[in-house]
Parts: C-alpha cells; sequence; structure tokens
C-alpha cells in the first residue's frame, strides 16, 4: 500500500460555554502503510451528536473526555478500502467509532459489517445507527405500550423523531414539542406525531394542558431544564419518565437549577429513569431486527439534515446547539 493522507478535526482547547471553531483543528495526518491483520477504511458519513458536548469538558464523566490535540470520536459509516485480514474484503461497508476523520486503520474487532441494501448508507448512523437504538431502549426502558400517551421533547432530533416513530407503531398518541413552525409541521406531515408545537410559542404546560388537558403518561426527555418541570406537572398518576437528554444545560458555564416541583414525584408516584444506550448493547441483534424489519417494510422514516465535507463538521456540530438539524446530523465526505 502506498502511503496516504487523511484529515481528521482534533479538538484545540476545551469550550467555555457554546463551542466555537477555535476549539477545534483541522489537520491533515499521514497513515502508515497497513499492517498485518489491520483494515483500512475510507469513511463516507460522519455522525455529530449533542453528547459529544459533554466530552470535551475536562474531568469524569460517564465516557472519557475527549484529549486535547487528539482526534475526535464519533460514530461513522466507512468503506473498505484495503484488508490485510480474512474478516474484511474491500468493498465492505462497516460502522466504527472512528469518526472526525476521512481514513483510518483499525483492528476488525472495532468495525461492524452492514449491508448496502439500505440507503442512504447515513441510516446507519441515525434511525438504524446508535440514536435510533437510544430512542428503541428508552420505550423499552420503561415500557411503552398501546394507549400510552408520549410527550417528547427535542422531537425533531434525531432521537426525538424515532422514538415518536416507534411509538406510534406501538400504538401511542403521541405529542411532541420543538424550536420552530418548520419542525412542527415536520413532525406531524413526516413523522406522523399525533400533536406537535412549538415550545418558542408559549410555556410548555401551557401548550401541554390545552393539547392533553388529561395528561400524559410518559416524557420522553430530550431536554432538561423547563421542560422537564412542564413534564411533572402533566404526568399522570403512575407516570414514567425516561432521561435521554438535557441539550438545554449542556454548554452552561454553571450548573442549572432543577424542578421545583419534584413533589410531584411523591404525590403521583412518579419514575425517572436514565438511559444510556451503552447499557443495551447486548440487545442489538434484538433492535436490528425489530427496527429494521419496521425501516425494510416502509413504515419508518430515516429524517437526517446532511452537510458535505470535513471542513464543515464542525458547524455542523455547532449547529446542533442552535437547533439547525431535523432528524440526525449527518457529514457527508466525498
Amino acid at each position: 500500500m502506498v502511503k496516504q493522507s487523511s484529515r481528521e478535526i482534533r479538538l484545540a482547547s476545551r469550550p467555555k460555554g457554546l463551542p466555537t471553531a477555535a476549539n477545534f483543528a483541522l489537520v491533515e495526518n499521514e497513515l502508515p502503510a497497513l499492517p498485518d491483520q489491520q483494515v483500512l477504511v475510507r469513511n463516507l458519513y460522519l455522525s455529530v451528536d449533542p453528547y459529544m458536548r459533554g466530552r470535551m469538558n475536562e474531568g469524569k464523566s460517564y465516557v472519557p473526555a475527549f484529549e486535547l490535540g487528539k482526534v475526535l470520536e464519533g460514530g461513522a459509516v466507512g468503506e473498505v478500502v484495503e484488508s490485510r485480514t480474512p474478516a474484511y474484503r474491500a468493498g465492505d461497508v462497516v460502522t466504527s467509532n472512528f469518526g472526525w476523520r476521512e481514513s483510518f486503520i483499525a483492528s476488525p474487532n472495532d468495525l461492524h459489517r452492514v449491508s448496502r441494501d439500505v440507503q442512504p448508507l447515513s441510516t446507519y448512523l441515525g434511525a438504524l445507527g446508535m440514536t435510533g437504538m437510544t430512542a428503541w431502549a428508552g420505550l423499552n426502558l420503561v415500557k411503552v405500550k398501546a394507549g400510552d400517551v408520549i410527550f417528547i421533547s427535542g422531537a425533531a432530533g434525531a432521537v426525538g423523531n424515532v422514538a415518536g416513530q416507534l411509538a406510534k407503531l406501538r400504538g401511542c398518541k403521541v405529542i411532541g414539542s420543538a424550536g420552530s413552525m418548520e419542525k412542527v409541521r415536520f413532525l406531524r406531515n413526516e413523522c406522523g406525531f399525533d400533536i406537535a408545537f412549538d415550545y418558542k410559542v408559549g410555556p410548555v404546560l401551557e401548550q401541554l394542558n390545552v393539547e392533553v388537558p388529561d395528561g400524559i403518561d410518559v416524557y420522553f426527555d430530550n431536554v432538561g431544564g423547563e421542560t422537564l418541570q412542564a413534564a411533572l406537572s402533566a404526568l399522570r398518576i403512575h407516570g414514567r419518565i425516561v432521561v435521554c437528554g438535557g441539550i438545554s444545560g449542556y454548554n452552561a458555564e454553571e450548573p442549572s437549577p432543577g424542578p421545583n416541583n419534584l413533589f410531584n414525584m411523591i404525590t403521583k408516584r412518579l419514575t425517572m429513569k436514565g438511559l444510556l444506550v451503552r447499557d443495551w448493547l447486548d440487545r442489538q441483534k434484538d433492535f436490528e431486527q425489530e427496527v429494521g424489519g419496521y425501516f425494510r417494510d416502509g413504515k419508518l422514516k430515516n429524517q437526517e439534515t446532511v452537510v458535505e465535507g470535513i471542513d464543515q463538521a464542525v458547524g455542523a456540530f455547532i449547529g446542533l446547539f442552535a437547533g439547525r438539524n431535523m432528524g440526525k446530523m449527518v457529514v457527508k465526505l466525498g
């Protein structure tokens, strides 16, 4: 193999509040000759996700912090260019956690082969990827069932839109909040939500009381903050909360105050469960069989926003916090 170069994005400094382009560096890196038992992969699509913001902070979290001066990590779909192991051959399509770079060399154990029959291949980062599995796991975590009324915040995002679609397939009434009327129409017309509203128009609790005056059974939380407080008031007795994310506070420089109505947890006998998709990896085959089946049958749509070029990845990531995506945000490489 002739040595080749690959551009990659490194963490140049730790963000204070909302990240800026100055916190990142686009660097050209020369790959070595392919070692024995290794695989050379050219990435086709990269994932950018809100949870990555937490890894940019120093200190312990549920995942290791990104290292300064080192290439970032994230989900990716790529094509095998060359293989020196019988496990893979040139032309295979694989998923990996080696995002934020154009090409890389890896062990076969760090790759997962997927089918070219699924198009676009970026679906493996969205509805059939970790964000889709997060939505599926969240519904299972609190045993969402037919007849439940479920409210999903951040509903037009990567996890939220899939959670809503899957809940509809289970026979639920689905309500979603989003940050623009364009996204509201997207949820109603493309994702099949029964009710969707713009949380910027008025207080979330007031809008929930109008749309579902009898309350909700499940709250799928992607936002935290004031929306969680509203849901605590809207939940019925024995309601359930899936705590998946809290994007409203990811860039806060000081901890945000918690809801002032947590006493509802007692009076309503509520259940609140935190969700990390990595706890569900032993059930990945179940997810792929069920949700993959929905996708193949046309019952589930993969919704995505695509930007092109690794030089646009940082802007795409920062755009997540301004709500510039509908569905999964992915970066397409040439």
